[in-house]
């Protein structure tokens, strides 16, 4: 099938989403970490099907639908999981902050490494946990962790390790190997691991597929939540449907206990979608991801020309971060924002001096937006 990447829906008259944020400015937004492509066909008839039922009570997962996910996952990433692992949750925020009130005490520390999402860093303190955090090293061809900083940071009342894999900003697929020392490292230290794997159907390197944290083996399996959406992949964030899969029953447990009172139940249409998603979005997915490529390629291409600006070639997501450091800007974000582009500032992310740029959209769009940045640079 066909799909039609290069049309640009118009956003700019909805309310508080990612266009809505520069209204009235001729700015491109390159930020939030969604996609300018409308829904798969396939998610959309799902949808309005369930539309003309009529009836929205509230509703738990169907058979089918766990059927669906489970099925997804070994096909996708050859992740056999248990149906009664799975527990539905409304978005993978919540997952991570449910994970932290789950696994220790108030007043434990919780790890992870930066730059990272910014959810991850304010989560600990919303559960009276301590974060503390160590580094990735920017290599010459990509990100890697620093082990020793990583080891040496850890405390003694560290609980939780807060991954993010396939990783956001810096696009990493984390190889077998080095997923295999976090989970020593996991096992060694007795830490649980909050592995967020939002990103993991977005893998953009044929040849580095994503590998789940818990499937390595069992022993790591049993100090593992792991969490999915279709939201990224399938471009429904605002369905808010995600799920968490805890392999082990007593912190399965634990877990549901910290969501008593606090988490609703997952949007009926969330749910509808995330079906539809996992079982007929395949040939979407495929076309998406060539279309990604493509993308990636000339954000890659511009960059590299771009005076004092550099950066990695991303594995997976449609995200790019971008070293500024060597430019002379005193604030990146605004600079580019003045010449019409908005990106995701790095300082929330725990690094400044950098910026996230998001390439999942229409190519005219995203050539224009690297056109303006030269252009700003050329300029000054």
């Amino acid at each position: 099938m066909d799909f039609d990447f290069d049309r640009q829906p118009d956003r700019r008259t909805v309310p508080g989403e990612k266009w809505g944020r520069y209204a009235g400015r001729d700015v491109l937004p390159l930020w939030v970490a969604d996609m300018d492509f409308t829904a798969p066909p396939a998610v959309l008839e799902a949808l309005r099907a369930r539309l003309d039922h009529g009836i929205f009570g509230y509703t738990d997962a169907w058979p089918s639908l766990t059927e669906a996910v489970t099925t997804g996952l070994a096909r996708d990433h050859a992740w056999q999981i248990e149906p009664e692992w799975l527990i539905w949750l409304p978005g993978v925020v919540t997952g991570f902050n449910l994970a932290c009130r789950a696994v220790g005490q108030p007043g434990d520390s919780v790890f992870t490494a930066t730059p990272v999402y910014p959810p991850f860093l304010s989560a600990p303190d919303n559960s009276e946990r301590r974060l503390i955090t160590a580094p990735l090293i920017e290599g010459p061809t990509r990100w890697e962790w620093d082990r020793l900083a990583t080891e040496q940071a850890l405390a003694g009342d560290t609980r939780l390790f807060m991954l993010c894999s396939p990783h956001n900003p810096v696009g990493r697929v984390f190889d077998q190997e080095e997923l295999q020392w976090l989970a020593d490292l996991a096992e060694r230290r007795d830490l649980v691991v909050c592995s967020d794997e939002i990103h993991c159907g977005l893998v953009l390197d044929e040849d580095k597929p994503h590998v789940p944290l818990a499937a390595l083996n069992p022993e790591i399996a049993r100090r593992s939540i792991t969490l999915m959406a279709p939201s990224k992949t399938w471009n429904i964030p605002a369905l808010y449907c995600a799920f968490a899969i805890i392999p082990d029953a007593g912190l399965r447990s634990r877990y549901r206990r910290a969501m008593r009172g606090i988490v609703p139940h997952v949007n009926v249409l969330g749910l509808v979608a995330t079906e539809a998603a996992y079982r007929d979005g395949g040939a979407w997915r495929s076309a998406l991801l060539d279309y990604l490529r493509g993308n990636r390629e000339r954000v890659m291409e511009a960059v590299a020309a771009m005076p004092g600006l550099r950066t990695n070639r991303p594995e997976a997501t449609y995200l790019a971060w971008l070293d500024c450091r060597d430019s002379g800007l005193a604030d990146p974000a605004a600079f580019f924002e003045a010449a019409g582009v908005g990106l995701s500032d790095g300082r929330p992310f725990g690094l400044p001096g950098f910026l996230r740029l998001n390439f999942g959209c229409p190519r005219a769009t995203l050539d224009e937006a690297l056109a303006r940045m030269r252009r700003a640079l050329d300029a000054r």
